[in-house]
Formats: structure tokens, sequence, C-alpha cells
């Protein structure tokens, strides 16, 4: 037991390190044992739940997209966001069985959307490093989409950069699984990691998302907003489509319109909220708009 104590602080700074056990310890090795007992139980007792974020296009502001973020409903902890328990799911495993509750989740409420009579524009969900080594990733959102009847097209995936440089042989065979299946690829907090302009080259991405780390206190710094340039043009000579993340003000989006950014998502647009919340911001459906 202390051991796995002073692993899980190993782990927590970076991993390839040594760190002893300590009595303070302690109490942190037995919290995490019970956050991953709870975890264990979350999806049985229907404490995970969606909200979803807009995007929209940057030169108009209209609605574009969708964005599905996890959150769990902790009976005494509260309202967990993903980064208070995403890496004890990636450690424990569970990541994958709470991924495919995510796609499920996400495609019964673009149903309740289009069921409702709203067009729906296509909504990303996130994939883990893990849920990239499952050999049933792709079988798991082929039952989503058909549980709910809807194409693939619905769909985008996001990826983060980090993910994506772990195996690169794996990630490029997943995600033209993928690409072939009809769904959208976007790599997700790009800039943080490190892709290569070959990489960035041969994987069949269609979008980038720039980190919100390089959107933040732009257009004052001078770095941030040479950086964000570049991305852009490459991008665009690329052929990808992209979108910044953490868009707070309208400086910021005036900024990115300016640099021919292509969509935007942030608190200026709209926070996460459940999906019954946004159901009116979402047009009206007509036949031409179905996919």
């Amino acid at each position: 037991k202390n051991a796995d104590a002073a692993m899980y602080l190993a782990k927590s700074r970076g991993r390839n390190n040594v760190q002893f056990y300590t009595v303070q310890l302690a109490s942190q090795a037995f919290n995490q044992f019970t956050l991953e007992a709870d975890l264990r139980q979350a999806v049985q007792r229907g404490e995970l739940t969606l909200v979803f974020q807009p995007k929209v296009r940057i030169d108009s502001g209209e609605l574009s997209g969708l964005e599905a973020l996890l959150r769990w409903r902790h009976p005494t902890r509260g309202l967990l966001a993903p980064g208070e328990f995403i890496e004890l799911a990636e450690d424990s495993g569970l990541i994958v069985p709470i991924g495919r509750w995510v796609m499920l989740a996400a495609c019964r409420q673009i149903r309740a959307w289009r069921d409702a009579g709203r067009q729906v524009p296509r909504c990303a969900i996130n994939l883990s490093l893990n849920q990239l080594a499952s050999e049933t990733l792709e079988i798991d959102l082929r039952h989503a989409l058909a549980s709910y009847g809807l194409s693939p097209q619905m769909l985008e995936v996001e990826i983060t950069e980090s993910a994506l440089m772990t195996d690169t042989q794996r990630a490029d065979r997943v995600m033209r699984r993928l690409h072939n299946l009809g769904i959208r690829i976007s790599i997700d907090d790009f800039g943080t990691g490190y892709t290569s302009l070959s990489y960035l080259k041969r994987f069949p991405a269609q979008v980038l998302k720039i980190d919100r780390s390089f959107i933040g206190d732009l257009p004052a710094d001078r770095d941030d907003a040479a950086i964000t340039e570049a991305v852009v043009a490459v991008a665009h000579k690329l052929g990808l489509s992209v979108v910044a993340e953490g868009v707070e003000t309208e400086a910021q989006w005036a900024f990115l319109r300016e640099l021919g950014c292509d969509e935007a998502q942030g608190y200026l647009f709209g926070r996460p909220v459940p999906g019954e919340q946004l159901v009116e911001r979402l047009p009206r459906r007509t036949p031409s708009t179905d996919l």
C-alpha cells in the first residue's frame, strides 16, 4: 500500500523518477483508492453526464459545431471536471468503458435534438491514449451511431497532440480507419506536444485546435500572436481547418478573424451546458440541412 502511494506520487511528477513514501501520502493514497472505487460504479449509478460547448465560425459568429465534455456528479464531492478523474481512469483502465458511455450518450443527445426538429451541427467527442489503443474503438463508434440511427458525419473525434505522438504508427492506423468510416478528425491542444510537420502532413486529420495557452494573452503577447499566425498559415497550406480554443474577449476574436482562423470556441460564445439548455440555440431542421 505504501509503495503504491509513492508510485502515484512519482506518476504525478512526470514519471521516470523516484519518490519515497511519507506519512502524508497515506491519506492521499486512501483518497485515490476510494475515488477509483467510486469511479468503477459511476456508470452503473448514472453519475456521469455530458455538457456541450458551442463552436462558431470566426467570420460570422454562427454556430458551426459542438464539443461534448464529460462531467462526474460525485455523490459526496459534487460536480467533478475531467481533470479531477481522467488520469485515474486512464491508469485504472476504466477510460475505455467510460469512453464507450460517452459515445452512446453523445449520440443519444444528438438523436434527441433531431427528434425535437433541430438542425444539429457535427458534435466532437474526445478520445484518450488508451482508447486509441483499444481494439474495440471502431466497433464502439459504429455501435453508438447505429443505436441512434446517425451517420458518421455527425461525429468528430478530438485526439490530443501528445496522445498522437506516443505511438505514431498506431495513431496513424486508427485515424485512417476512422477517416474511412466518415468521422472527422481533429488534433486537439495543438502546440503543446512535439508534432513535426512531417507527421502533420501524414495524419489524416481535417482540423487543428490551437491550445488555449496561446490564445489567452492575445493580441498583446507578441510571441503568442506570432505562433498563432504561423499555425493558421501552415494549417491552411496543408488544407486543414483551424479552431482556436479558450476565446474569451472581443479583442481575441477580432485578432483571430484578421488572421483568417476558421472557428473559435470559448466563454465568449458559450459555456458548456447540458443538452436540454442548448436546444433553443440550434436552428430549426429542414430536409436540406439533414446529414
